[in-house]
């Protein structure tokens, strides 16, 4: 009997010491960790990390996919021309590979870049942000800078007009289709 207390205690021992080698436990440091309760609670939820339960539990969840908001879409098709290194719709990021017209100087190549930063779902002017980037390379030395110019405003109206045409468009797609009401529709020109 003592012996098989004693097997035991030296397989827990055992089977703690290769799970500690394994890597599972990870030592906190307090920088990374918040030390206020709420804090801490905050960047969990933030990082999918557990379940809050209580207050703000009472929602089920929202779920927007690509394929209803119209911003995301009207970048999509604007942006066909050219390869994206990054299109994260989660992300809210748009990005552009490096592109470019042709050059008549061979010395020299200009490049450009384009982020796209989606900052609401709402169609309003505040809702997109882009940047461009521009690369200058000259005989093996390339400059890569942030460029203020007119095409970030272009690209911005082309996107919002766009996105509004698409809104516009679905809900009369919706409308003609009869959406919420149809069974109510129905019934009115049954009368007729």
């Amino acid at each position: 009997m003592i012996r098989f207390k004693h097997f035991n205690l030296i397989l827990t021992l055992a089977i703690l010491v290769s799970l500690n080698s394994c890597g599972l436990y990870k030592r906190s440091d307090v920088k990374d960790n918040p030390v206020n309760v709420q804090d801490r609670v905050r960047k969990n939820i933030q990082e999918g990390r557990g379940v809050r339960f209580g207050k703000g539990a009472t929602r089920g969840g929202d779920f927007d996919f690509a394929s209803s908001n119209p911003l995301w879409r009207a970048s999509i098709e604007i942006f066909d021309f050219v390869p994206l290194t990054n299109a994260s719709y989660s992300g809210g990021i748009i990005i552009t590979d490096w592109f470019s017209t042709e050059n008549k100087n061979s010395d020299s190549t200009r490049d450009l870049k384009i982020t796209l930063k989606f900052l609401s779902n709402e169609i309003r002017a505040d809702a997109v942000e882009v940047v461009v980037f521009e690369k200058v390379c000259e005989i093996q030395k390339c400059k890569t800078n942030k460029v203020q110019s007119k095409l970030e405003k272009e690209i911005k109206l082309a996107i919002l007009k766009k996105a509004t045409l698409m809104e516009k468009q679905g809900y009369q797609k919706y409308y003609e289709e009869g959406g919420k009401n149809k069974g109510k529709i129905l019934e009115m020109k049954g009368r007729k």
